[in-house]
């Protein structure tokens, strides 16, 4: 287990030019070897994860318990829905149908969009405005969960959509604060939505050079992180490219100055900003804009969280850099760690340059890494220089997690450890971990049925079936129904 954490580096190859583009290291590159040893990743010997006592708190066989608060109606709605949503040939049709020339034509297209927001729709978004994703969150809450409001924007194309997108993000914020206070426990945007997708594309090879050229000079950077290690991609960008103009400068001011206000809405309203993270063409740029905004307002309490891509071969050394440098800093790192959801593209992307995926190899690496890179965001907490969103629908995982931050003395109710799945996915997981005393929250995608369809094609294309991941859920779902079945007869 523990030669799959980091291997060792040679010193030689830490003095990397690559390794911070924002200062100088402030430890030897003998010290930033040890760091990432495997004896080291998280402050001692990582223990493997078979010895590591299982969180036995979790408890997914009591179904009464776990559904306890669910009304029978919907347990019976969510279970049809996950049973069709697991038919490949069924999620195959509808994904076809919604990416053909057939949704060009109004009658079927209405028919479709109608037949989506009755199903999977309703399952699996809160809401198609901030109104009714506010009742569905109350209903939630009720339950025992919180919500991770997300007004599904993302793709903007100039200032003017940004503009209008950030006035959206900053009434998701407002509607919000309407609500119980522990009812919410994030907002999430994207910086695609804030940012014209051709500037981050831009913004992205250009800190991608200067990796490759550290004389390479940036005037418009503000203080940040490191956005690569020795094994991060850079492929994307193989030519040296030209310096943003006078009017991409202004823009990426204009788009700084987006993220401030809504970082200050958040922080005003008590509630945190999670970023989320995109494919590896544009992820340079979001790296910048969510770690200078860290910098910015993460100073006693996180404010600002990133979100780390575990299923990348990369991330593990990237998270020990940008943490590494957080704490130089002496603000608080956020991190929602999460396995990936761009598996599909960025592995036929890397293909069609001849390149190598950047991709983990196996499930079982990128499960490795997901787990140590949770465990070392648990000691980070443990010694509060940071915080984590727990974002997975891996039973196995959770236990792990669950168990070191026992082990850490990790206290029911610490604001620094959330666990989250997604709406309407692993709802037996997330009230196992409500049960064991977590925090635990929904990721809750809302927006019109045509706006939300990218991310219902993602979730379908990512875990085919839409729903590899949704047997446990069917089963017990279904072991319930029959319980209550039952005894309501007897």
């Amino acid at each position: 287990m523990a030669s799959r954490i980091v291997r060792r580096l040679p010193s030689s190859l830490l003095r990397f030019r690559c390794r911070s583009l924002n200062s100088t290291p402030s430890s030897s590159a003998d010290a930033a070897a040890a760091a990432l040893s495997p004896l080291n990743f998280v402050g001692k010997r990582v223990p493997a994860i078979e010895k590591l006592a299982p969180a036995a708190a979790i408890d997914l066989d009591n179904t009464e318990r776990l559904f306890a608060g669910v009304p029978t109606t919907k347990l019976l709605r969510s279970s049809a829905t996950l049973h069709a949503a697991a038919v490949e040939p069924v999620v195959d049709a509808g994904t076809w149908v919604m990416r053909s020339r057939l949704m060009d034509v109004g009658p079927v297209r209405g028919a479709v969009l109608g037949a989506v927001r009755r199903t999977f729709f309703e399952h699996f978004c809160a809401g198609e405005d901030a109104e009714e994703t506010v009742r569905t969150v109350g209903k939630l809450n009720r339950t025992g969960l919180r919500g991770m409001l997300d007004y599904a924007l993302e793709d903007a194309e100039d200032n003017e959509a940004c503009d209008r997108n950030t006035a959206e993000f900053l009434h998701t914020v407002e509607s919000a604060r309407s609500l119980p206070p522990s009812s919410v426990s994030f907002v999430v945007a994207k910086i695609t939505a804030i940012c014209p997708i051709d500037l981050l594309n831009r913004v992205s090879d250009l800190l991608r050079w200067q990796c490759k050229d550290p004389s390479f000079h940036l005037p418009w950077k503000f203080d940040s992180f490191p956005m690569f290690s020795l094994s991060s991609p850079l492929y994307h960008t193989p030519c040296r490219p030209e310096h943003l103009t006078p009017q991409e400068e202004r823009d990426l001011l204009l788009a700084h100055q987006r993220l401030q206000t809504l970082c200050q809405k958040c922080q005003e309203a008590n509630i945190p900003l999670c970023i989320d993270a995109e494919y590896t063409a544009v992820q340079p740029a979001i790296d910048y804009f969510t770690y200078s905004a860290i910098v910015a307002h993460n100073k006693h309490e996180p404010v600002v969280y990133s979100t780390m891509q575990a299923y990348l071969k990369d991330a593990r050394e990237r998270l020990l850099l940008a943490t590494e440098e957080a704490e130089k800093m002496g603000v608080v790192m956020g991190i929602k760690l999460v396995r990936g959801a761009y598996m599909s593209s960025e592995t036929k992307l890397a293909h069609s340059l001849g390149q190598e995926s950047p991709i983990h190899n196996t499930i079982q690496d990128t499960h490795d890494c997901y787990n140590e890179c949770a465990l070392f965001m648990l000691e980070k907490i443990g010694s509060r220089s940071g915080a984590v969103v727990l974002a997975t629908h891996n039973v196995e995982s959770g236990k792990l997690a669950a168990a070191k931050a026992r082990d850490l003395g990790i206290g029911n109710g610490n604001q620094r450890l959330e666990f989250a799945q997604l709406y309407g996915m692993a709802d037996s997981f997330s009230f196992g971990l409500r049960n064991a005393g977590f925090q635990v929250s929904k990721y809750m995608p809302f927006g019109s049925v045509d706006m939300v369809i990218p991310y219902l094609l993602r979730r379908a294309e990512e875990n085919r079936g839409m729903l590899s991941a949704s047997t446990i859920d069917r089963q017990l779902m279904r072991k319930e129904l029959w319980r209550r079945l039952k005894a309501a007869i007897l």
